[in-house]
């Protein structure tokens, strides 16, 4: 999977996603220029709570936008 394709599979910002990469260890694999996921990678680090925003100053915030973003169009 592609940045754009790991980040609408994960419903998260592309930003969010070389976040991770960078701070969190995501599991990506760099192609050249390109970063590529493993679905079942991404999904076994996600499970393990590696996403998780604890202990981050703007996890609050962040929840708040993820959840926004989950309920539009739901109505």
């Amino acid at each position: 999977m592609s940045v754009e394709e790991i980040a609408s599979y994960l419903g998260v910002s592309k930003d969010t996603i070389y976040g991770w990469i960078a701070k969190r260890e995501m599991p990506a694999h760099k192609v050249g220029r390109l970063w590529k996921f493993k679905s079942d990678e991404v999904d076994t680090w996600v499970r393990a709570g590696k996403a998780s925003d604890e202990g981050d100053e703007h996890s609050v915030r962040d929840a708040q936008e993820l959840e926004k973003r989950a309920t539009r169009g739901k109505k």
